[in-house]
């Protein structure tokens, strides 16, 4: 009759020292092979094979304290909702599967407070990193913990990541100057935090100014009621006719909500008034573009940010990355059938 201790001993987990045993090797050679590190051929053979007998599995965790390093790095997001966001975790787990790295998603739903909580998490759970797109104005970063901000700068120590978003406005007025447009407005819901997206009403007034456009502005606070839009625009009706030709959009998603205000009003688009979004949002992530928008390279801001938060000195990093954008027919302008990105 077996006893406890015997059953115990065959239901146990199967360490390194019993792969060695079953192979016939050293431990230090079983050791190597599970690290990656150079044996003889069949050696490598017999351990794997006693691996594969024996069941053993890798303590991952283990070895990431011996390390000092846990492979695993916070992503903090408002929402997987909105499909921005959502494009950009997955940007961002793709970089960092690249590199070997784990992703914790940590989503926010705006909660100020959530964001400062997930930091401490972080820093709890001592983490490799973060990467944080964040709007608490009063949140506290510390230097012990490597972090790395998109579209809003902390200081020189934490470096940022954003699209070019002057240039992206600017481009956004000089596409509906060429497609004939004369009177055009800027639209933006956003709260008082200084960030990098509030660059992209300056560079709409400029790219106005330099193409001779008439431009009014209308801004929203977050939290304000899409009705003032609507309000907005039929202030601005003659005849049945919105006096605007032309509308940038401070996101896609808000150029989606104005075109259903529009068709509403009555009002046609591209035949009546054309419309250009911003961050380059696909139906279904991967699809058609939803309206005619400037594109922010998610791929490049996900890779970015992952270099500058894995590099092994801060020294040097630049506080602020900006990337290009592009513009993207999304059937929401007048271009003569054109439906393929133009790279500007």
């Amino acid at each position: 009759m077996k006893t406890i201790d015997t059953m115990k001993k065959e239901h146990h987990a199967p360490t390194m020292k019993d792969v060695a045993n079953e192979a016939g090797v050293a431990l230090g050679t079983v050791s190597k092979v599970v690290n990656g590190l150079p044996v003889g051929e069949a050696y490598r053979v017999r351990v794997e094979d006693a691996i594969k007998k024996l069941g053993y599995r890798v303590n991952v965790y283990a070895q990431d304290l011996k390390a000092s390093k846990t492979y695993t790095v916070a992503l903090l997001i408002p929402n997987t909702q909105i499909p921005f966001f959502a494009s950009l975790a997955y940007q961002v787990n793709l970089a960092l599967l690249k590199r070997s790295y784990r992703m914790l998603l940590c989503s926010t739903d705006f909660d100020s407070g959530l964001e400062q909580r997930y930091i401490e998490l972080a820093r709890g759970q001592k983490l490799d990193g973060i990467i944080g797109l964040t709007y608490n104005p009063d949140l506290i970063v510390d230097d012990d913990i490597p972090f790395v901000s998109i579209d809003r700068q902390f200081g020189a120590n934490i470096p940022c990541v954003a699209s070019d978003n002057f240039a992206g406005g600017q481009l956004a007025a000089e596409k509906l100057a060429d497609f004939g447009c004369k009177n055009v407005a800027f639209l933006r819901i956003g709260s008082s935090l200084s960030n990098e997206p509030n660059k992209r009403k300056s560079g709409f007034e400029n790219g106005c100014l330099a193409r001779g456009l008439n431009y009014e502005m209308k801004i929203l606070n977050d939290g304000d009621s899409l009705d003032e839009f609507e309000l907005f625009f039929k202030e601005h009706m003659k005849d049945g006719r919105l006096v605007f030709d032309g509308l940038f959009c401070v996101t896609d998603s808000i150029a989606y909500s104005v075109m259903q205000i529009l068709r509403r009003l009555g009002q046609r688009v591209p035949e009546d008034v054309q419309i250009i979004g911003y961050d380059g949002t696909r139906m279904f992530g991967d699809m058609d573009y939803i309206c005619s928008t400037i594109v922010q390279p998610l791929p490049d801001i996900a890779e970015m940010c992952v270099d500058l938060l894995l590099q092994e000195s801060r020294t040097g990093t630049p506080p602020l990355v900006c990337l290009p954008t592009t513009y993207a027919y999304g059937g929401t302008t007048r271009e003569a059938g054109e439906t393929t990105r133009n790279n500007v």
